[in-house]
């Protein structure tokens, strides 16, 4: 008990979400996965990747909101750090990364043993597992192709937490194998220039481009929505 209390105090600056669910940016989540429900006419969203222009623009932290708030709508999700230069997800959620990802895909250990519960309800964690030579090669292989068909018929929704696609060419290929990408853009440090290379990069790869969310806007504090959420505990 005083270890998961010890999780979520470390936890709470990055899955605000779940540690503080009536803020203004847990509403924002909200909003965003409102729009992402709305965004297929054909059905429901079964896989998604979130990626970025470059590294250090949130990505990771919006991925993890993101299926935090999937979780609160009660599906059944994973999210899976498809980031297998620099993984961040089990620093996030404060669990080991000595098998992962990578451990699947090369036949070291099992989906069943690979994947984990979090602290937050429906939701479960594929992190990236020790961190492999060839990460694109084992990304673009049958066997992911196989393993993202297998999570999809175990989850609700299976979230990709992405490298950023202009640095290397994993976030792409993941983008590709998913049926909807969000591309992260961080206000005030994000080049236009940057973020139009991104949006191009998701597209050419036959990947569909639902959106993008820009993180670390200062909203102004005599906004509507600021006094409104910020009155709130």
């Amino acid at each position: 008990m005083a270890r998961k209390k010890k999780v979520l105090q470390e936890t709470a600056r990055k899955v605000v979400t779940y540690t503080n669910p009536r803020s203004y940016v847990a509403e924002q989540f909200r909003t965003l996965r409102t729009n992402i429900n709305f965004s297929s006419a054909d059905g429901d969203i079964r896989s998604l990747v979130v990626t970025s222009a470059a590294p250090s623009e949130g990505k990771s932290t919006a991925s993890a909101n993101l299926a935090v708030v999937f979780a609160q709508e009660g599906k059944r999700v994973l999210l899976v750090d498809g980031d297998m230069r620099k993984p961040t997800t089990h620093y996030t959620f404060h669990m080991g990364n000595s098998q992962g990802l990578s451990s699947v895909l090369t036949r070291q250990t099992t989906i069943e043993d690979a994947i984990r519960p979090t602290v937050v309800e429906n939701l479960d964690l594929l992190t990236c597992g020790p961190i492999p030579p060839n990460p694109a090669e084992l990304l673009a292989s049958k066997s992911m192709d196989a393993l993202i068909g297998e999570l999809k018929d175990r989850y609700d929704l299976v979230i990709f937490d992405a490298p950023p696609v202009l640095s290397v060419t994993d976030g792409q290929i993941l983008a590709n194998k998913c049926e909807g990408t969000i591309l992260v853009v961080n206000s005030g440090t994000t080049e236009k220039e940057m973020a139009l290379k991104a949006k191009e990069a998701i597209t050419s790869s036959n990947s569909r481009l639902i959106g993008a969310v820009l993180n670390n806007f200062i909203l102004p504090k005599d906004n509507y929505y600021y006094q409104y959420y910020g009155a709130e505990k």
